[in-house]
């Protein structure tokens, strides 16, 4: 009877349909950054942990990584290697040999990355915690090229308000090491630049003065850069009743056997 009735296991799985997002994070290491008004450690490890937490969560989409200081480099382009993103923010350190903040050139380079991008949003995302202060690209003008490529800015301002210590390393030529001496330094941050160049981009500009309210920061960035994700839904069946059909048949069998071989039971 249970055979009869045609038992079937089903196997699922699942295809996801998403258009992706392009997303190049630009991230300031210049000398600034080993600022030590961000618990626990300095401004770059602790941007450091929330971004690589932005990558990990970011599966459906491309990401590069731009970093700058007096000048920018692509550290990554546009990829979905998680793990090799998670590993090149981590090795980040803070850049000693070429000091500065070229805020326009990093937009300028992030912007070349993004393109020739076919996603359906493409965006950049820019930490910093300066002031524009070398490079031959005006942030204004990097700006203007990002909103004619159809590019979204979000930029991010790091410190916080007021005198903080920077470590800043100098080389003794009398001992020749390197040594570390701590510099106290007034709050640089050109906010009024930052909010322009988002503004300008469909964008949006926000100041971070703790772990606290970056990481809450690129939350937010992470819920207005969302695309609905479309699942197909398939499942297989497999008859299962013919294991109990044999067995059925085999029962059946048993008597006719026996029958066969004049088997009887004593009383």
């Amino acid at each position: 009877m249970v055979a009869l009735a045609r038992p079937q296991l089903g196997y699922t799985w699942e295809e996801s349909l998403t258009e992706g997002i392009d997303v190049q994070l630009t991230l300031d290491v210049s000398g600034s950054m080993a600022a030590e008004d961000f618990e626990p450690d300095n401004r770059l490890a602790v941007a450091k942990d929330v971004v690589r937490r932005f990558i990990a969560g970011r599966t459906g989409d491309r990401i590069g990584l731009t970093v700058f200081s007096g000048s920018a480099v692509t550290r990554a382009p546009l990829t979905t290697d998680r793990r090799m993103l998670d590993l090149l923010v981590s090795s980040l350190e803070i850049n000693t040999e070429m000091d500065g903040t070229a805020i326009g050139v990093a937009l300028a380079s992030a912007a070349a990355r993004l393109q020739h991008s076919e996603a359906v949003s493409r965006v950049v995302v820019l930490v910093t915690d300066g002031v524009n202060n070398t490079g031959a690209i005006d942030p204004l003008s990097a700006a203007a090229v990002a909103e004619g490529l159809g590019l979204r800015v979000y930029t991010v301002g790091v410190g916080t308000r007021g005198p903080v210590v920077i470590p800043m390393h100098r080389f003794n030529p009398v001992t020749r090491r390197t040594e570390v001496t701590r510099v106290t330094m007034n709050d640089q941050l050109d906010e009024e630049l930052l909010e322009a160049i988002a503004r300008r981009t469909g964008g949006r500009y926000w100041r971070a003065t703790g772990a606290d309210s970056l990481a809450a920061i690129f939350q937010e960035i992470d819920g207005l850069e969302r695309t609905p994700m479309k699942t197909k839904r398939y499942v297989r069946y497999e008859e299962a009743f013919p294991p109990l059909a044999w067995a059925s048949l085999a029962l059946l069998l048993v008597p006719v056997a026996a029958a066969g071989l004049r088997l009887t039971a004593e009383p």
